[in-house]
């Protein structure tokens, strides 16, 4: 009996030592476990994920130990808020961004911001229970810090600490390294965020971001070495090789007016409700125009300012951050540029603040010789976030009217923007069922802004502009978040959702009008804003250089690749975070053919010349490099 007794008064002695390293354990691997169910519910393990978020909450908690009592206490208590704190901010940048926070993204959480009605609406109740053992435990660690016992001697603790730590270490380096071999490259790209926090928990996901981000900025310091220079070079003129000749310069001198819609997306194109049409005058517009059906957003954290930088450049986005702010002290081959080479005025045209995604710097840098932000409006009339579409457009056309041609006016709408809340400002529209939903309060927001586009589309040709103009419009990124999909699912009637049903929902329209509404009818050519560029320089006889889209009016081969790495061709469609493809045609998945990895293999290399091209700032030399061996040749 003494024996037994002597043993439970060890473990007992034991566990008041450690009760506070017990509980921090416990709690913070918790938080992190319901964090990853939350932002990857189809897809979350908690038999995979236990391991690694044991190991690196585990080498938190070995620091712990190296401290004497009350300082360790004190210690995991303040570490607990924070990483409760990283876990919120976390949660709030994917309701908002679809992605993970990651360093070189942490100006676009403060973006956040300039949208403030935007952030309270992605806080839910349940948020607060990540911090309320923070409230509980407050007494209990006043009471735990005056329990009298004897407390290990130093160099015990620091025994004690080191084998945690190694131990921990060495369990997630082996989860690390697994993770590694499966998807090769994955953790050098960090290109697929969600799959790494699904896979290992979000406070390994932020100590390898910092590690990347850190050895990328210590990389992208030093000279690419040359022989990687020249491949990159001849990558990048296989991709600059005309594809054909079908309307090729048939833009040449007409003006060109691109309009960039805020969350349109093609599910409401030709759609009704109650009887309805959500877009009846895009629907009008669409029959008068060549009009693309699978068309892809492609923007990653740059949300909005991505599918700029897309449209305008042909490049991919960052692989983390924002390319506005990553890139602008970068030259580029823009779309602007290269048209006010042929003697183009060139214009960008927004009524939000002037310094959002940075754009003051980033259009100055895109060679955009005027910017037309909010400080160059009359904030007459607000609809949603700021200037409303009805007034931007009115305004934007008197602007335009002073323009002297051919020019290129860049117009960036704003009106349709999340949260869309402002249903008194968008005006009457009976949604029916959907009265006071998510959903329906974004198909109030969208059939504003439509009626607004035709109203900008009917003046432009009034006044003759579309006689000498070729339009173009498409929509920006999603609407619809994986928080509200099943509103969307309910109202497209999708009875069985897979991953490739929701990525065909990711579509937006564009279409290009031509005047005399010539070249109409729809275009089925798989294609995303990448796209773009490289297709109106067919039209208007640009130079195509250093492009990694298509031009889809010549395309033999289209595929569209995505920035975490997912990647279709309009017959098969791969699904970067879980390693599987999909027959397009019948919906069933397929097992990987040394066609689809060949192609899977590209897409890596195409994202990654592109963030060669950027990181290193490279458009500098490959241009003068260009215009060297163009004045060789002609000295020949």
């Amino acid at each position: 009996m003494s024996y037994i007794l002597k043993v439970k008064n060890m473990i007992q002695k034991i566990a008041i030592r450690n009760l506070d390293i017990m509980l921090f354990l416990i709690l913070v691997s918790l938080k992190v476990m319901f964090y990853g169910k939350e932002i990857s519910p189809e897809f979350f393990s908690y038999k995979y994920i236990f391991l690694p978020v044991i190991a690196s909450v585990g080498v938190l908690l070995a620091v712990g130990y190296f401290l004497p009592k009350q300082k360790r206490s004190k210690f995991l208590y303040v570490l607990n808020i924070i990483i409760s704190s990283i876990i919120l901010a976390d949660l709030l940048y994917y309701r908002y961004y679809k992605d993970i926070i990651s360093i070189g993204a942490i100006r676009n959480a403060f973006l956040l911001g300039g949208v403030a009605s935007s952030i309270t609406s992605l806080f839910k109740l349940k948020d607060f229970l990540y911090f309320l053992d923070i409230f509980m435990i407050l007494p209990f660690l006043k009471v735990y810090r005056n329990i009298p016992y004897k407390e290990n001697k130093r160099i015990i603790r620091i025994g004690i600490g080191s084998l945690i730590l190694v131990g921990a270490i060495l369990l997630n380096g082996i989860n690390i390294y697994k993770l590694s071999v499966d998807q090769p490259g994955l953790l050098n790209t960090m290109s697929n965020r969600i799959y790494i926090t699904k896979v290992l928990g979000n406070v390994n996901f932020h100590v390898i971001d910092a590690y990347q981000f850190t050895k990328n900025k210590i990389n992208n310091s030093k000279k690419l070495p040359e022989e990687k220079e020249k491949e990159l070079v001849n990558d990048f003129q296989g991709k600059s090789q005309i594809q054909g000749s079908k309307l090729k310069g048939v833009g040449e001198d007409k003006n060109l007016i691109v309009i960039q819609v805020e969350a349109l997306q093609q599910f409401v194109i030709n759609a009704k409700v109650e009887g309805e049409e959500i877009t009846p005058n895009l629907n009008k517009w669409i029959n008068r125009s060549m009009y693309f059906d699978n068309y892809f957003y492609q923007v990653a954290a740059g949300n909005t300012s991505d599918a700029e930088f897309l449209s305008n450049n042909s490049l991919y986005p960052a692989a983390s951050g924002a390319a506005y702010y990553m890139y602008s002290g970068n030259q580029f081959k823009s779309l602007p540029s290269t048209l006010q080479d042929k003697g183009y005025y060139t214009a960008a045209m927004h009524g939000y603040k002037d310094g959002f995604w940075n754009r003051n710097v980033m259009y100055k840098a895109q060679k955009f010789q005027d910017f037309y932000g909010e400080s160059s409006y009359n904030i007459d009339e607000q609809v949603g976030l700021g200037l409303s579409d009805k007034s931007f457009f009115n305004q934007s056309l008197e602007k335009m009217q002073t323009f002297k041609q051919p020019f290129y006016s860049f117009l960036i709408t704003l009106s349709s923007h999340f949260p869309y809340d402002d249903v008194k400002g968008y005006g009457e529209f009976n949604v029916g069922k959907y009265d006071g939903s998510f959903l329906g309060n974004y198909l109030t927001g969208i059939h504003y802004t439509d009626a607004q586009l035709g109203m900008f589309l009917d003046n432009l040709e009034k006044e003759g502009y579309l006689d000498n103009s070729i339009v173009v419009i498409y929509g920006d990124h999603n609407a619809i978040s994986k928080n509200y999909i099943q509103e969307l699912y309910d109202f497209v009637g999708e009875k069985s959702p897979n991953d490739l049903k929701w990525y065909e929902l990711q579509k937006v329209p564009m279409f290009i009008h031509f005047p005399k509404d010539e070249y109409k009818g729809v275009n089925h050519t798989y294609a995303g804003q990448i796209d773009l560029y490289p297709t109106i320089a067919n039209l208007y006889n640009l130079p195509r250089k250093y492009m990694l889209g298509n031009d889809l009016l010549n395309v033999k081969d289209p595929k569209v690749t995505f920035r975490n790495g997912s990647f279709t061709d309009g017959k098969s469609f791969y699904i970067s975070w879980t390693g599987e493809y999909y027959d397009i045609k019948t919906g069933e998945k397929i097992t990987e053919t040394d066609d689809l990895k060949s192609k899977k293999q590209e897409s890596a290399e195409d994202l990654q010349n592109s963030d060669e091209l950027l990181n290193h700032n490279l458009m500098k030399k490959l241009e003068a490099e260009s215009k060297g061996e163009g004045e060789s040749e002609q000295s020949k």
